[in-house]
């Protein structure tokens, strides 16, 4: 797999696949006037275990909310693409079907149409009431454990060196005392939902919730009766802080009815 991520093929693929609306960035500019020789560096680095990741600059962006943006240099972004294009399908297809953040076919617009059609399935097409719980993650990417990250990422890729770039990639930056992920990562997309599948596998498998999805730290589930919903967030909020040390947002929980949505 490590030979696989770092081959010129899929190197000079993930520079393709990067540089797509990035064109008229500079730092991408100056990557691109010497692209061959810059992935063939690239490879050389990783293939000699010299390769150390750059620090990040840092910013703030309004959308709308204000958010911590950190940002790579251009080497290590392809990097980050080039390690997704070969071990993101691996753990895709194992991602519960619901799942809608940072996904190929997937997003906000699916979110939204496969949440009415799980509404008007469980009303009998708003013949009865129903009731939805919506939770938001207090300061997810902040809140993740590299560790823990690490851990579930070798569930599933068994090469050492892969391994360990992917270490390398992980440790690049601590966004907060609790550890962190980027937000200005491509890696950080996939490693956000591989750690909450956990999360997912959880209420899918073990509470075997049917009408239940997610979009990035936000989740949804639908049930006929209130207090069976409020029965969940006592459950969720003890899995999340035992198991995988998040938090609930206290001012983003609610239980509406499907008419308050």
């Amino acid at each position: 797999m490590f030979e696989r991520i770092i081959s010129l093929e899929n190197l000079f693929s993930a520079w393709n696949e990067f540089r797509l609306g990035k064109e008229g960035k500079l730092d991408v500019q100056e990557f691109g006037l010497d692209i061959e020789d810059n992935i063939f560096e690239l490879h050389e680095a990783l293939k000699n275990n010299t390769y150390v990741h750059s620090t990040y600059k840092s910013f703030y962006l309004h959308d709308p909310k204000l958010r911590h943006i950190f940002k790579a240099n251009v080497r290590d972004r392809i990097l980050h693409h080039a390690i997704v294009k070969i071990i993101g399908p691996i753990f895709d297809r194992t991602f519960i079907f619901d799942s809608y953040s940072s996904r190929k076919n997937k997003g906000t617009h699916k979110a939204i149409t496969r949440f009415r059609c799980l509404a008007r399935k469980l009303s009998k097409n708003n013949s009865r009431t129903i009731w939805v719980l919506k939770c938001d993650i207090k300061k997810f990417f902040d809140s993740t454990n590299h560790r823990l990250i690490l851990n579930q990422v070798g569930r599933k890729i068994k090469d050492h060196r892969a391994l360990k770039l992917i270490q390398s990639v992980v440790d690049s930056i601590n966004t907060s005392t609790h550890g962190g992920i980027p937000l200005g990562n491509l890696t950080s997309q996939l490693f956000s939902n591989v750690y909450l599948d956990d999360l997912d596998q959880f209420v899918k498998r073990k509470l075997r919730v049917k009408y239940y999805l997610r979009y990035n730290d936000d989740f949804l589930i639908l049930g006929l009766k209130k207090r069976s919903l409020e029965d969940f967030v006592k459950i969720v909020t003890v899995f999340l802080r035992v198991k995988l040390g998040l938090e609930l947002h206290p001012l983003k929980v609610s239980i509406m009815t499907f008419w308050a949505i």
